[in-house]
């Protein structure tokens, strides 16, 4: 039995799951016939990748005391994508909520992952049901009460609607945030592809792709906001993990945004992505899902 939370983006992490390429990808082959279908940017090379991932993983198990790692299915049962587990499910103080994912390549991953969590000793608390949609990479906490939600391709009405149910005794105020259409369906948009808490009160955004009432209810929240650049929100600059108050990995080649974290105070570390983030479309925040951080008072 491991202790076990996920109401927090920025309380300093104490357990986390990640998932290598080595147990997703396997080899080069097996990434050359899945990178197209599954709309990657970019065909992934995959020592590269998992150099950049062991990268990360480095920084992640210096910080952190607990880090889990998925291991390879029994069968064909997942994709490529399965090395970003903070989309299939959500942690939340009373268990694990395994999500519904758009991609129909991805629908096998919750139940996976929520097979993994329970051998760890972390209950089911839910599972959303299709035609809802509900992603990790759409929820955003502001306080262990009050949740963001995006609504877009990957997360909609009834799936946010579930999540209301099942976590009524747990969450005070669910927000839903429009997204906008941006590159289409196929694009991998989630609310993280424009804000990242890096404390209780600072985000990286990328404002040009909020609406306005979701932008100035952040202001009203007290948050100060780091605006990143176009070219630096194309080199994924807005997906930062708070692996605690504003201590922060980001991948490198964002040097403006790392600049005005570090300007306000926070440790930055880097790790290289262009495989295994950039073409692949999953930034730090996706190749991680925190399963227990301390409270961010």
């Amino acid at each position: 039995m491991i202790n076990y939370n996920g109401q927090s983006e920025t309380g300093e992490i104490q357990s986390v799951l990640m998932k290598s390429p080595a147990k997703a990808w396997f080899g080069q082959e097996y990434t050359n016939q899945q990178w197209e279908k599954l709309n990657y940017p970019g065909k992934p090379n995959f020592e590269k990748a998992l150099q950049e991932f062991n990268q990360l993983a480095t920084i992640v198990e210096s910080h952190v005391s607990k880090v889990f790692y998925l291991p390879e299915p029994e069968d064909d049962q997942t994709s490529l994508d399965s090395i970003y587990v903070h989309d299939p499910v959500l942690i939340t103080d009373s268990g694990a909520i395994l999500c519904s994912m758009r991609k129909k390549e991805r629908n096998n991953e919750p139940a996976v992952v929520g097979d993994y969590l329970e051998n760890l000793g972390i209950p089911i608390l839910g599972t959303i049901k299709p035609p809802g949609l509900l992603e990790g990479g759409d929820v955003v906490w502001f306080d262990d009460q009050t949740v963001a939600v995006g609504v877009g391709y990957r997360t909609n009405r009834d799936g946010i609607d579930q999540l209301r149910k099942l976590t009524k005794d747990l969450v005070k105020e669910i927000i839903e945030v429009p997204l906008p259409h941006w590159n289409g369906p196929e694009e991998c948009l989630h609310l993280t592809s424009m804000i990242s808490p890096v404390d209780k009160n600072l985000a990286v955004v990328y404002s040009k792709m909020m609406v306005v009432l979701f932008r100035n209810l952040l202001l009203e929240k007290g948050f100060k906001l780091i605006e990143i650049s176009d070219s630096e929100y194309n080199n994924f600059g807005s997906n930062v993990l708070a692996l605690g108050p504003r201590k922060c990995v980001m991948i490198a080649g964002s040097p403006s945004t790392r600049m005005a974290l570090e300007k306000e105070g926070a440790v930055v570390y880097e790790y290289p992505g262009k495989d295994i983030t950039v073409k692949g479309g999953g930034g730090p925040t996706c190749l991680t899902r925190p399963l227990y951080r301390k409270k961010n008072e």
